[in-house]
């Protein structure tokens, strides 16, 4: 169900940088929101029945700079333990707020509230046991459905009003009720109107003291859902400013997890969006804090600046509904470029040289396009009369920003908004050509990951709006790594699939086998299936519907028993743990999807 841009809003000026203005919202002694810092959190794996186990994993947490440390409490009997774990906490001398993780089971938040400083609730099963019935509701019986939620929310949110308790209305992509998926159908707008629902009774109850989140495994849809929700935010009026937790879920691992996350909540802190973030990978949780600190950093004491020009022209795109930008195909250096080709991977002489004696064995990470004689034409986006003169031409030309940009206004106001603003002003059928960075590394000691996130961020931002016919890193200077960064940047924004795709989620007390070990046995024996996505999830909290694009799926369904799907239905049951991969290679085949490893080729 796609969105129409008109009238919604959801920043104030895409071609400047504002942070949005929230309400503070207090977890503990933590502020959210308001003038406060983006707050940094993460989600213990242990058991929450282990008392020692969870301690020790938030005081590693705590200590590694987590402000904020979530655990599941899947049942009232988990639930119960918090009191335990809260107060083994705080005898260590550490206060980080906690937050129980709540799905179906209401007494569960109800008791967890007793003893944590934050409730987590899905609106997609709070309430709701899926049964995936497909049915129209009646306006009188659409009405009963929320009565019913709200006999079953109002109490949690008395309990957390009297003890001065936060609560996170988080919708997650893949977990939809069913009254929403029927109504809205599996989109970002049924996301949106999902955390409404209870957003309103926590309002009527003069409860405010709330956080939303909007997460997807798709960047691309976590991305338009959080714009929606603020645009829907700004619709209600000035007294829905509540603050924003980003996040994209079932990154995964490695590379692909970090450029993923970097993708989807990068896009969102450029708009301005986003008051408290969590990083998941499916790795130890201690990982994720890092690369959530330099994801924040590039937004810290980042002042709100405006370009001064004559006009703000509409965008070039539709932020709530992605469409690739127009373009008409040209050719370089034999290669087609722009329309509907595939996004191309540029780089310069200097690099090209440096690895023209290896391209066999560097398999898909191949460059494309040399930009030094490519004849990009470089204007800055405010020089009205280059851009005239550049729509008059009668063939198509390649665009792209000079590196000179760097020392201009727009050095200040980012990247992203100069792009937007020469796509905005350039005629559509011209093809442009993205860099991640105006300051080429020339620092082979440069921190790999702090470029990897700065360049998923820039670069998926306009991918993910449908910016960007071809793309170039100048922030690694690695020639290999460079190639290596701009495909996987192309395959998480979903612009170029090129390998295996896996959603992974990250682990937690509430997951059945061992995530990582198992991940990585699936990416070894899959990795080769080019185009093929497979979830890979430790239960099935976060639903069939986060694998909805999935083409395949391995889920915890009891203890080292798993249970496969293709789709989101489930196929194949109970199948012992040392078996399933093998198993799942078999229903791959079944379904026609498997090819035969190719031989690794050498230089």
């Amino acid at each position: 169900m796609s969105v129409e841009a008109e009238n919604l809003k959801y920043c104030p000026d895409l071609y400047s940088y504002t942070r949005r203005e929230s309400r503070e919202v207090m977890v503990g002694h933590i502020g959210i929101g308001g003038d406060n810092p983006v707050r940094i959190q993460s989600m213990i794996t242990s058991d929450t029945r282990d008392t020692e186990g969870c301690v020790k994993e938030i005081l590693e947490l705590a200590e590694g700079g987590c402000e904020i440390v979530r655990l599941t409490a899947q049942t009232r009997k988990y639930a119960e333990n918090l009191e335990n774990i809260s107060r083994e906490v705080r005898a260590a001398g550490c206060n980080v707020p906690l937050v129980a993780d709540i799905h179906f089971k209401p007494d569960a938040a109800f008791e967890a509230a007793k003893w944590v400083e934050k409730i987590r609730v899905n609106p997609g099963n709070y309430a709701d046991k899926k049964k995936f019935e497909i049915r129209e509701y009646t306006a009188e019986q659409y009405a009963d459905e929320l009565a019913r939620i709200e006999e079953a929310f109002t109490p949690l949110v008395h309990l957390c009003q009297e003890k001065s308790r936060a609560i996170r209305i988080g919708t997650n992509h893949g977990s939809l009720s069913d009254r929403i998926m029927n109504r809205y159908g599996d989109s970002p707008l049924g996301m949106v109107e999902s955390a409404l629902e209870f957003a309103r009774i926590a309002r009527a109850n003069e409860f405010h003291n709330f956080v939303f989140s909007m997460k997807a495994s798709n960047p691309k849809v976590m991305i338009e859902a959080y714009r929606l929700l603020v645009a829907r935010l700004y619709e209600l009026g000035g007294d829905w400013n509540y603050p924003i937790h980003l996040g994209v879920t079932e990154a995964g691992d490695g590379e692909d997890g970090r450029i993923k996350s970097a993708v989807g909540i990068g896009s969102l802190l450029n708009d301005g969006i986003g008051d408290t973030v969590r990083v998941s990978l499916t790795e130890d949780p201690i990982k994720e804090i890092p690369v959530a600190k330099k994801l924040v950093s590039f937004f810290q004491g980042k002042e709100e600046k405006t370009l001064e020009q004559t006009d703000s022209p509409c965008a070039s795109y539709n932020p709530f509904s992605y469409t690739r930008r127009k373009t008409v195909k040209m050719e370089i250096q034999g290669i087609s470029l722009g329309g509907n080709e595939t996004i191309r991977v540029f780089t310069t002489q200097e690099k090209w040289n440096a690895v023209a004696h290896k391209l066999k064995s560097m398999g898909d990470f191949q460059p494309e396009i040399i930009l030094d004689t490519s004849g990009a034409v470089e204007v800055v986006p405010t020089d009205d009369d280059a851009i005239k003169k550049i729509n008059e031409s009668d063939s198509p030309r390649l665009v792209t920003l000079p590196d000179s940009l760097a020392e201009s206004p727009f050095g200040q106001v980012g990247l992203v908004p100069a792009y937007r603003l020469l796509a905005a002003k350039l005629d559509a059928r011209h093809p442009i050509l993205l860099k991640d960075t105006f300051t080429p590394s020339t620092d082979p000691e440069k921190d790999f990951e702090e470029t990897m996130i700065q360049s998923a961020k820039n670069l998926g931002s306009l991918l993910c709006d449908g910016i960007g016919d071809a793309i170039i890193v100048q922030g690694e200077h690695a020639p290999g790594q460079s190639l290596r960064l701009s495909y996987n940047i192309l395959q998480a924004a979903g612009a170029r699939i090129f390998k295996t795709d896996y959603v992974a989620c990250p682990s937690c007390g509430r997951t059945l086998f061992n995530l990582q070990t198992t991940t990585q046995k699936i990416r070894a024996a899959t990795g080769h299936l080019k185009g093929v996505r497979i979830a890979v999830m430790g239960c099935i909290v976060n639903g069939p519907g986060e694998m909805a694009d999935a083409d395949f799926g391995y889920v915890g369904g009891a203890p080292s028993k798993i249970n496969l799907y293709v789709g989101k239905t489930a196929v194949k049951f109970n199948i012992p743990e040392d078996e399933a991969v093998d198993r799942l290679i078999d229903l791959i085949k079944e379904h026609d999807k498997w090819i035969e490893a190719p031989e690794p080729v050498t230089s």
